[in-house]
């Protein structure tokens, strides 16, 4: 059956990323972890569209190699002194420290098993950042503040701007450097960075005030006619429900604590949660035009992320030596049937959502006229 091209709704594919990181976060394999990552490439190639932020997945993944790195340098020059294992690669001069660094080191013998360690634990960490640019790539950071509830729209813009300086930047970047070669510059190493750093920052500044002021231009922010206590009352609840959430947490988490602390307390919380969401969001006057569905693919794509976290929390109780491989002696990584099937599940957003729509560009078949004949 053809699907027709349209855009899946941006929540479902933070849905799906986060069920991924999720995944990430339980586990060192890197066999797993080259699975998961291996997913989140293949649904970003075959789901994004053309638009700036969709091109920032490559990014993620030369950070990710930098996250690796870093850690396993760190791992060298700072925790060489209490490095565990009998292979040892190579013994650097320790420098001594004062005692107030009490468990710092600098150099001492470093093994394997340390290096192993560092290696996976980065690796671990560079899989969580590119789930997280995977959904940068395939969500529409806009349809995805539109799409919030009205109370949290003012938080929702500050996380929306934090989230899409990446991308932003990226594209700020491609487009001077295209610029540059269209002037014949062939400025490279140091000398390229400071001649571009200062146009991608400029450019970014001017996009943020343009931002801003389609933003004040749409009315964004605007209160409606509420009193005093409304406002009162959702901001104790939200509050409330915080706190809430905070010492629940805590009693599901530690086993010491009473259990109405437990799990009662969180549905107590969120149920407060909800109510300050639902009693601030009608100071906010806001109206939709055509709003994002909510169908089949979209409930799929976030099943499939959620199925995913699901099947390594299982694992995580009933086989935990699968996630995290001995690295003390080092073994080689293995598989199980469990994880592996919850991570090819979340491939099937490539095959069961819509294809992205194309934008067809025809080429001008005259030239454009120059400022002046427009103005005139």
């Amino acid at each position: 059956m053809n699907r027709v091209p349209r855009l899946v709704h941006p929540v479902a594919w933070w849905v799906w990323a986060l069920g991924l990181a999720t995944a990430a976060s339980f586990t060192t394999n890197p066999l797993l972890l080259g699975l998961i990552l291996g997913v989140a490439a293949v649904v970003v190639v075959a789901r994004r569209t053309d638009a700036p932020w969709a091109r920032a997945f490559r990014a993620y993944l030369l950070l990710g190699l930098v996250v690796v790195a870093i850690r396993v340098a760190f791992k060298i020059v700072l925790g060489g002194g209490d490095a565990t294992g009998e292979h040892e690669l190579v013994s650097l001069p320790q420098i001594p420290l004062p005692g107030f660094m009490v468990g710092v080191t600098l150099g001492g013998p470093i093994t394997a098993e340390s290096v192993l360690y560092a290696l996976y634990d980065g690796m671990r960490l560079a899989t969580i950042l590119c789930c997280v640019g995977a959904a940068n790539a395939l969500a529409n950071p806009k349809r995805a503040l539109r799409s919030l509830p009205a109370a949290l729209y003012e938080v929702g813009v500050a996380v929306t701007v934090a989230m899409t300086i990446a991308p932003q930047l990226v594209e700020s970047g491609q487009r001077v450097r295209r610029a540059r070669r269209l002037r014949g510059s062939t400025a490279k190493g140091r000398r390229a960075v400071r001649s571009i750093a200062m146009p991608v920052m400029h450019d970014a500044l001017a996009r943020s005030f343009q931002l801003a002021a389609a933003m004040d231009a749409r009315g964004y922010g605007r209160t409606g006619n509420d009193n005093r206590t409304t406002r009162v009352g959702s901001s104790a609840l939200m509050l409330a429900g915080l706190a809430g959430m905070c010492l629940g947490a805590y009693g599901v988490l530690d086993a010491s604590t009473p259990w109405v602390l437990g799990t009662p307390m969180l549905g107590l919380a969120i149920l407060l949660t909800v109510g300050g969401l639902a009693l601030g969001g009608r100071r906010l006057h806001r109206t939709r035009y055509r709003p994002d569905p909510w169908l089949t693919p979209e409930w799929s794509t976030a099943l499939c992320g959620v199925a995913a976290a699901v099947a390594l929390i299982v694992t995580q109780h009933t086989n935990s030596a699968v996630l995290d491989p001995s690295v003390a002696p080092p073994a080689w990584p293995a598989l199980a049937f469990l994880p592996v099937l919850g991570i090819a599940i979340a491939l099937l957003p490539a095959v069961l959502t819509p294809p992205p729509p194309v934008i067809v560009t025809t080429a001008r078949t005259s030239m454009p006229a120059s400022r002046e004949m427009v103005a005139a």
